[in-house]
């Protein structure tokens, strides 16, 4: 067992980021909702994320604390600061000027446990509507800013610290120094979560796990599946069975390409080309969850139909990875908002009696792309841009037909070859195009065209959760934009797409 951090999750939206910051210093960490606190065994400190909530509201988290404060080391960041400082004798009351954004350390404790090796003027980021007005006498300020006196406090005589800002994202620069000496100075933390310890305890604990049974996996193409096929087959070998579906919603020659690489890992892999199934089932849908839906009920037939045929098969692998276990679970503990139809938490039929392994379960993608690289797999495998669980299905507005499918490849190839050639590939975290529902009158020779119109969308992202627009190079769009015109028929409009995630989404649909 590792030593782990547990982080209680009252609802914010940088709860993600806490934990992924834990996780970059080697440390085992743990995201749980508020109202349901783990055992505490084998933790080694206790961290209370920010809220959405207002510590006076009566309807706003009210956590236990009394099993932790004073036993584990404990740290309240944003809310959970000012829960403490509200709850423990402070008082907290709105602020005159909402506190939203990079602010400056006008006074920092340097030599304090919590705080040593920060500067003074050392930029972090609020986000509160609320302040700490006043705090008990056993409460020392290590950390203020011009406008917040109580940017940082630790209560003496026991670990329980709290900061106003948020030392998780990007905008606090000396962030990764406070965690690091709570985590490490006061927690008594080992750093010794790696990949290659990683890799190696999971194999172990699957080959416990399963033991002789044969284990069905369905690869997609992209990272999370292909790490976990890598880490099952170290574990058992040929009794890992592989089903890539090709749903005729890939990329232009994916299927071939995906499934040469596959074999040449050693993986005990089969390729079913359904698209002719996926299209019948497509034909005249327009509805994006209704096409989402279609694509998934025909993986599901044509991935069970491939399953019976692995006799006295017992157990399905999927590539789950911690942020979708986290986003099934609400900071309330109750249903979260809708997570689309393609994510891996649930979704397998009652009639499939087959049980779940789910060896990426406990990762962040960065970790799974780490642990890949430890195993040996090809960069151009782990560096691979997220792709939608339900293809160019949901990159094609409207319906669907193999005409739009083969268009929408061409073009899709043309963009994503032109970034690799011009070295811009892995600045970019995700890119594509979407086929639109429209035609517009062109040009071309001494003819007018009425032709169809694409989008080009590409992002650059951590995680997903935010993203923003790639400030590609004119230039570049330029270029692409004439090479698909001239290339690609049916197509004479050529749209780049500069929305940023909020408000859009990276996927139209």
């Amino acid at each position: 067992m590792h030593e782990k951090i547990l982080i209680l999750d009252f609802g914010s939206q940088y709860t993600q980021l806490i934990a992924r910051r834990v996780r970059e210093l080697n440390i085992y960490c743990e995201i749980h909702p508020w109202n349901k606190c783990p055992e505490l065994d084998d933790v080694k400190g206790v961290i209370l994320s920010g809220s959405p909530f207002s510590v006076r509201d009566s309807s706003s988290p009210q956590p236990d604390l009394s099993a932790i404060r004073g036993k584990l080391p404990l740290l309240g960041v944003c809310f959970g600061a000012q829960f403490m400082a509200h709850n423990f004798g402070g008082e907290v009351l709105p602020s005159t000027i909402r506190e939203y954004g990079r602010a400056n350390l006008s006074s920092v404790d340097t030599n304090h446990i919590l705080t040593k090796g920060m500067s003074v003027n050392s930029q972090v980021w609020m986000s509160h509507g609320d302040t700490i007005k006043t705090i008990p006498d056993n409460f020392k300020i290590i950390a203020s800013t011009e406008d917040v006196a109580v940017a940082g406090y630790h209560i003496e005589g026991e670990d329980t610290y709290g900061i106003q800002f948020h030392p998780e994202v990007y905008h606090t620069l000396e962030g990764a120094i406070l965690l690091k000496n709570y985590l490490v100075d006061i927690c008594g933390c080992s750093q010794d979560w790696t990949p290659n310890s990683f890799v190696d305890e999971t194999v172990n604990s699957l080959k416990e796990q399963i033991g002789n049974d044969k284990v069905i996996l369905g690869l997609s193409g992209g990272v999370d599946s292909s790490v976990a096929a890598i880490l099952l087959h170290k574990a058992i070998g040929e009794n890992l069975h592989c089903i890539f579906v090709d749903n005729g919603l890939l990329r232009k020659n994916e299927f071939s390409q995906v499934l040469d690489s596959y074999q040449g890992m050693g993986l005990n892999v089969k390729g079913v080309n359904a698209s002719q199934l996926f299209y019948d089932e497509l034909k005249g849908l327009t509805d994006p969850e209704a096409k989402r839906k279609a694509i998934g009920k025909v993986f599901i037939d044509v991935f069970d139909a491939e399953s019976k045929l692995v006799e006295d098969a017992k157990w399905l692998g999927q590539g789950t990875i911690y942020p979708d276990v986290i986003e099934s679970i609400s900071a309330t503990g109750g249903p979260s908002a809708t997570i689309k139809s393609h994510h891996n938490v649930g979704g397998l039929p009652d009639y499939m009696k087959l049980k779940v392994v789910e060896p990426l379960r406990l990762l962040f993608k960065d970790e799974v792309r780490r642990i890949g690289a430890s195993m040996g797999m090809e960069p151009s495998l782990l560096g691979r841009h997220p792709f939608p669980g339900p293809g160019l299905g949901i990159r094609i507005l409207g319906d669907i037909t193999p005409e739009k499918v083969a268009i929408l490849q061409d073009v899709d190839h043309i963009f994503i070859s032109s970034l690799k050639e011009d070295g811009l590939y892995d600045e970019v975290w995700q890119a594509g195009a979407i086929f639109l529902p429209v035609q517009t009158v062109g040009v071309m020779g001494d003819e007018r065209t009425y032709e169809n119109a694409v989008a080009l969308r590409a992002v650059t992202s951590t995680d997903g959760m935010t993203a923003d627009w790639s400030h590609l190079p004119y230039e570049f769009l330029a270029k692409v934009s004439n090479r698909i015109i001239n290339q690609v028929k049916g197509i004479n409009r050529v749209t780049y797409d500069i929305s940023s995630k909020p408000p859009a989404t990276i996927e139209w649909e």
